[in-house]
């Protein structure tokens, strides 16, 4: 057995007993990083503490990667031995920080010797016991050396304490300290930072091929040029992609999944690869890679940033087949194995294998694909399927890919087991889906974003809200109609400050595979023409709610959310505030699609700074009505035939 204390007895100096501990944030023990944004405030606190009645003194040292030197910043005391201390956040990129603590021998000595002198006690030793501090600590400092001489003067004892008691001079002793009786954590612990985009953003899916007005050719990336007056207009800041490589043709899929393809189906974007290239081509109906270039260039002239599905998985017709087939598992039988998710069959598809013999090869192989696209401005990726590959392999390549560009940004889809979901957000994805698509009921709401929003969850996994995407279409959008399709953009646009919709949820597209959570006629498997200005759609709400997001500080944030009281189970009553209430919305929502819902709701005034107004006015910003309001207990009444929720915007009068 090993004798731990050892190490101990071969110091020449006695060994500190100062500990810290319950160190916050600190993932998995410092396993993976947090998360912040540029602009935001890293906040570490932890307990800190020693025998004895020594004061303490403690930094928080925050460094970037590759960096020598720490930059640090004083702690605070808060209470009960927990201690704080903030750093600001200027740009993206991985950083570590540390708490470095030490005994405070100046702070000590000056506490103690100030409670006798206020007992009218004789400090003359005491003052030679101070003196002996200021000694260690460098003359050339201006204020301990003026401290030394005042001591050595002598004279009124209590005058010589006024003195000593000087902030500035306990400043300068605190810099000057000795820390070699201190103690570090005994590792730094990782931080990441995002530019803003990973945490207030809104999306919008489009398939590039359905944005075109032929329903048996495919769109154009000029086609999609021709749309980002419409999605901006929306107030989108993201239009994500589904594939756009080339695919496959053999065992390609019909309309409606079917397995047989007729004549002129285009096939599913998920089946990667043919002839005319994989990953790092293009689909020759879009256009080629300049058209690209274009399109990207238009979309930011517009406000938009392009954003890319990454689906790894190749068609049998995939350059990779013939070229590695090592990157595919093989069967006994010498075939590649296809997806398959049984009972269904994706005959069209076949998965890669992340520990085959040439693994070094595909990880290197895909991370070259992701920097191509990058290195033709797309700096944000929807990973599709992502719990399907190893965990391993996602925190290699984020973290590889930051390190070219820390701007990147990395949307998990997997909607999949709870911890496998987590482990996906720790292991470096900037934004992941939830479980919002289904949950539909109040106390579940409140449940799932209590858990999202107000535990360590929030310290590494933000949740992108997507009502119902290209694959899911639920039950509850199936019956709800033009209301349920109203609020449940409100849920997703404001529980959340990152969200996204699918292209044809403006227009209330509902209609189900029969007996299914799927799109009937989905363009997974054809081209879809729309008509963008089709009655009974709700293009001006969803425009509304985003100029309404943009403009409101609140609805920036992720983890600033409250749920409140509220006496009716089909009224959903939360808010979110700024730091310092400057900005204060609260929102009710009629969780109820088809009849109208009233009753009682109540929120606290201070968690808004509220708690000294005389009246407060508050104003929703749907309707633009206004009402002065006494104390947070208030009645409401949202019928879903005008307006499925109130947005109030809450100021002091």
């Amino acid at each position: 057995m090993v004798d731990r204390f050892k190490p101990l007895f071969e110091r020449d100096s006695a060994p500190t007993s100062l500990i810290i501990e319950s160190v916050s944030p600190a993932i998995d023990c410092g396993r993976h990083a947090a998360k912040r944004e540029t602009g935001d405030t890293l906040d570490v606190a932890a307990d800190i503490f020693k025998d004895g009645h020594d004061r303490l003194a403690a930094v928080l040292k925050f460094r970037k990667r590759g960096e020598t030197a720490w930059r640090e910043t004083p702690m605070t005391h808060i209470d009960n031995d927990r201690w704080g201390g903030s750093v600001r956040l200027s740009e993206p990129g991985a950083f570590e920080y540390t708490i470095e603590a030490f005994p405070h021998p100046w702070r000590t000595w000056l506490e103690g010797t100030t409670k006798k002198i206020s007992a009218g006690l004789d400090i003359a030793l005491e003052l030679r016991e101070g003196a002996a501090i200021l000694e260690t600590l460098p003359r050339s400092e201006p204020l301990i050396a003026s401290a030394l001489a005042t001591i050595a003067a002598g004279g009124n004892q209590a005058l010589i304490m006024e003195e000593l008691q000087s902030p500035r001079l306990a400043a300068a002793c605190l810099t000057h300290a000795d820390r070699s009786a201190g103690a570090t954590l005994s590792y730094p612990l990782p931080l990441w930072v995002d530019r803003q985009a990973a945490r207030f953003a809104a999306w919008y899916e489009l398939f590039p091929r359905s944005a075109g007005t032929k329903p048996d050719q495919s769109g154009t990336f000029q086609d999609v040029i021709g749309q980002l007056p419409r999605i901006s207009e929306m107030g989108f800041d993201v239009l994500y992609f589904t594939p756009i490589h080339p695919i496959g043709t053999t065992k390609r899929k019909g309309k409606n999944n079917s397995v047989i393809a007729e004549p002129g189906d285009p096939g599913v974007p998920y089946a990667i690869g043919n002839a005319e290239g994989g990953h790092d081509a293009i689909e020759p109906g879009l256009g080629t890679i300049a058209d690209f270039d274009r399109l990207v260039a238009a979309a930011k002239a517009h406000g938009l940033e392009i954003a890319l599905d990454l689906a790894i998985q190749a068609s049998p017709d995939h350059p990779w087949v013939k070229e590695h087939p090592e990157w595919f598992t093989i069967r006994p039988d010498g075939s590649i194995m296809f997806a398959e998710n049984p009972p269904k069959k994706y005959e069209d598809i076949f998965p890669v294998n992340f520990s085959g013999s040439d693994w070094k090869g595909l990880w290197e192989e895909l991370k070259r694909i992701v920097l191509f696209w990058v290195s033709h401005g797309v700096l944000t990726f929807r990973v599709d399927n992502p719990h399907t590959k190893p965990t391993i392999f996602w925190e290699w390549l984020i973290d590889e890919v930051r390190r070219v560009n820390p701007n990147v940004i990395f949307l998990s889809e997997a909607f999949t087991r709870p911890k496998v979901m987590k482990s996906l957000a720790k292991s470096g994805f900037s934004q992941s889906y939830t479980y919002f698509t289904w949950r539909h009921g109040k106390q579940e709401l409140i449940d799932y974003f209590t858990e999202l929003t107000q535990t360590e969850a929030a310290e590494y996994m933000r949740g992108n809200l997507f009502p119902s995407t290209h694959d899911i279409n639920t039950w509850f959008l199936q019956t709800g109609g033009r209301a349920g399709h109203k609020l449940r953009h409100v849920l997703a646009a404001t529980l959340s400050s990152v969200y996204g919709i699918y292209s044809g949820y403006e227009l209330c597209e509902s209609t189900p595979v029969p007996g299914k959570e799927e799109h009937l006629n989905s363009e997974k498997y054809e081209y879809t023409v729309r008509d963008w200005d089709k009655s009974g759609n709700i293009v001006a709400d969803i425009t509304r709610l985003n100029a309404i997001r943009r403009v409101h500080p609140a609805l920036h944030e992720y983890d600033n959310l409250r749920f409140f009281w509220s006496e009716s189970d089909q009224l959903l009553c939360y808010g979110k505030t700024t730091p310092d209430h400057s900005d204060n919305i609260l929102i009710v929502v009629n969780l109820d699609p088809f009849n109208a819902q009233s009753g009682r709701i109540w929120f606290p005034l201070d968690d808004f700074g509220l708690e000294g107004a005389n009246a407060i006015q508050a104003t929703d910003l749907i309707s633009g009505q206004s009402w002065t309001w006494h104390g947070g207990d208030q009645w409401v009444r949202l019928d879903p035939a005008v307006e499925s929720a109130h947005i109030f915007h809450l100021e002091a009068r």
